[in-house]
């Protein structure tokens, strides 16, 4: 599909029921979800386990072929949690596994396929316990690229960025660039320069709102439903 067919009223409609969805069966399985919490796809977002906590206006994007996954499973009462802040993004097939502690700080970034874990899950001899656990903690406007694993006991400092594809078994300061299998700093950042934050996209989430709106408005404009109809029956290669 080249472009979104839908006439702009079937796309109102569908996000709606996303809407929906979220309250009627996402929502009672978190331990908070906070105002303006958006999901893509919903239903291919999978959560297991408590407390699982998310932000104000943060977007988790899920696909039919890359499942978000959270999942909390602890061997000792009181232990085990994923806190995730305001203005973050989850993209698709990200997965967060904790038995320890998992918390994200604000506006940060993971991107397709990034797995967090704070557990071995097995033990080096005996394969039938959880193994070593150490909590993560990731600050603030951290960019996780694709496919990067967090394994336990990591700090990632606020800032800080992960290259696609690492591995992080060390903690990484603050300012940072690292990249690799083990993950080490290849750059640092200048602390000096603004950094733009995904809160600053959300500095006024009605206006926002309005916008994205007015724009889908236009750009499906011109889409009527027997056109719809036509394209998810006969597509053609113009499609």
């Amino acid at each position: 599909m080249r472009r979104d067919h839908r006439p702009f009223w079937i796309k109102k409609a569908y996000l709606r029921f996303q809407h929906f969805y979220v309250r009627r069966f996402l929502a009672p399985q978190f331990q908070s979800l906070d105002t303006g919490a958006t999901f893509m796809r919903p239903w291919y977002v999978e959560i297991f386990g408590a407390p699982i906590r998310i932000g104000k206006y943060a977007n988790v994007i899920a696909t039919t072929d890359r499942r978000v996954r959270f999942a909390v499973w602890a061997a000792e009462a009181g232990r085990g949690c994923i806190e995730i802040g305001d203005y973050c993004l989850i993209s698709p097939g990200v997965r967060i596994s904790s038995a320890d502690g998992i918390r994200i700080g604000d506006n940060c970034m993971l991107a397709n396929g990034v797995y967090l874990t704070d557990s071995d899950w097995h033990d080096l001899y005996n394969r039938t316990t959880m193994g070593r656990t150490a909590p993560i903690e990731i600050g603030s406007n951290v960019w996780l690229g694709d496919g990067a694993i967090v394994c336990k006991g990591v700090s990632l400092g606020a800032n800080s960025i992960v290259g696609a594809g690492s591995v992080v078994v060390q903690s990484i300061p603050a300012n940072s660039v690292a990249a690799g299998n083990p993950a080490r700093v290849v750059k640092q950042l200048d602390p000096q320069k603004a950094f733009t934050t995904r809160e600053q996209w959300f500095k006024n989430p009605t206006l926002q709102s309005d916008g994205l709106d007015q724009f889908d408005r236009e750009l499906l404009r011109q889409n009527t439903l027997r056109h719809w109809l036509r394209y998810l029956l006969f597509p053609t290669r113009e499609d």
